[in-house]
């Protein structure tokens, strides 16, 4: 379970996608050293954050990335961002959890509080 907070929904998103990756692995040991750029469009909210980490989890499972920096920006339903990282390297960054998708179960995002809720399935 994720719970990431931002004062403005673009600040979550970037957040949870953090927290997925610190799932992962220790992010604060990513370097970033590329770089990804995005865009996606879907019927929701809930949906858009579904899709924009399901993509970052194909990355990571396709390409051997990960990722620590993210600079997104939502507009309604629509979602432009630039992620930067490198590839995993076992020398380097500590295996910690295989996700192997984002779930919709107990999915909130929750603008009065200011915080988004998801569960990863690893």
């Amino acid at each position: 379970m994720i719970e990431a907070y931002g004062d403005t929904l673009s600040e979550r998103f970037a957040n949870a996608a953090y927290a997925m990756f610190d799932q992962i692995t220790d992010a604060n040991a990513i370097t970033s050293v590329g770089e990804v750029t995005m865009s996606l469009s879907a019927d929701s909210t809930e949906q858009l954050l579904v899709d924009f980490l399901q993509e970052l989890l194909f990355l990571h499972d396709t390409e051997n990335l990960v990722f620590a920096e993210f600079e997104v920006r939502v507009t309604g339903n629509t979602l432009e961002a630039s992620v930067r990282g490198e590839q995993f390297d076992d020398s380097r960054h500590q295996k910690r959890a295989v996700v192997k998708g984002v779930t919709y179960h107990n999915l909130k995002i929750d603008d009065d509080m200011q915080k988004i809720v998801l569960l990863l399935d690893v």
